[in-house]
């Protein structure tokens, strides 16, 4: 994603910095931070290739990139040549559009815009605004065939942002697997892929924040989770939001009625296989709220999931998969 969903910290034993062959990288990319952390024998230092994989990955699915293949997909330039990132997303995302019923959505580009929480100027939200918005939103609304996109409306446009990240990390990570490096963490904006233990033997530590709404600094810590082999990505809303006239609108837009959401499912972190499939889901359990997210996961057992929402009295409560009893200690 382009924008920090939600800030996870890293933890790193004192002890760590003393192993000759571990190897920190940090920097940043898509409006964000990334620390990238591994042990290789061979002290090998990958920062300048890891670089430019985070610069083809804009060049590919960056919004705020004129040039990009999305951009210029979502301007309707003819014969754009689609790589294997814009594929793997699209593919990706029209899974998850199906798996969640709609509730993730990657053509609500131009609700994200009309709300100001993309690359252009936000509108004057009215009904008749946003009424007119919908007609062009719905991922029926655009196919994939013989590696060309093809809509049935030229106003549908995309944005891959709300799990963009998430797919960055596997493709840092993928890269780390090529190099046979067994033992990493990758972490891009919050979103991130824990590779084997550490050298003596423990597993990856991060922490999941409180819901607190702030924009500009770290929350305290509600969680830590340990992570072996494992992708771990959280949308939240309390990190991106709007205030206007005294109500809240938080980043993720609900595609059926081009609103901001609004339900009591405060955030949601979701263990799976792979980054791109965390991120992705993490964002529609959110657009679906808690009750509609318990069945959800029932179906897809590939998920494991951490939620935080509000209860009637406005409390914080948990709900997770009992799979993750021994991965997450509250603090």
């Amino acid at each position: 994603m382009i924008f920090l969903k939600l800030l996870i910290f890293l933890f790193f034993p004192v002890f760590l910095f003393a192993q000759s062959n571990i190897i920190r990288i940090e920097g940043n990319a898509q409006g964000t931070t990334y620390h990238i952390t591994y042990f290789d024998s061979l002290n090998r230092n990958f920062e300048d290739e890891i670089t430019q994989i985070l610069i083809d990955f804009d060049s590919s699915l960056s919004t705020y990139i004129p040039n990009s293949i999305i951009s210029r997909i979502n301007a309707n330039v003819e014969n754009v040549e689609l790589d294997s990132m814009f594929l793997r997303c699209f593919i990706k995302a029209k899974e998850v559009w199906k798996n969640t019923n709609g509730a993730f959505d990657p053509t609500v580009f131009p609700l994200v815009n009309a709300w100001g929480f993309g690359p252009t100027k936000k509108m004057v939200i009215r009904p008749e605004v946003i009424d007119s918005i919908l007609n062009f939103v719905g991922f029926e609304k655009i196919e994939l065939l013989e590696n060309k996109i093809i809509k049935k409306d030229p106003r549908v446009a995309l944005d891959f942002n709300a799990f963009a990240q998430g797919y960055s990390v596997d493709v840092v990570a993928d890269f780390l697997f090529k190099k046979k490096v067994s033992s990493f963490l990758v972490e891009i904006g919050g979103e991130l892929f824990a590779k084997g233990k550490k050298p003596n033997g423990e597993n990856w530590k991060v922490g999941i924040e409180k819901p607190i709404d702030n924009k500009e600094s770290s929350n305290p810590l509600n969680s830590i989770a340990k992570l072996e082999n494992i992708a771990l990505a959280t949308s939240g809303n309390y990190r991106r939001f709007i205030i206007e006239n005294g109500i809240k609108y938080a980043h993720h837009i609900d595609p059926k009625t081009g609103y901001p959401t609004k339900n009591n499912l405060l955030s949601a972190s979701v263990f799976a296989p792979d980054c791109i499939s965390a991120d992705a889901n993490a964002t529609g359990i959110l657009v679906l709220g808690l009750k509609k997210a318990k069945k959800f996961v029932k179906k897809h057992k590939e998920l494991k999931v951490y939620l935080i929402y509000s209860d009637k009295n406005g409390n914080y409560k948990i709900y997770k998969s009992p799979e993750l009893n021994d991965i997450i200690s509250e603090e």
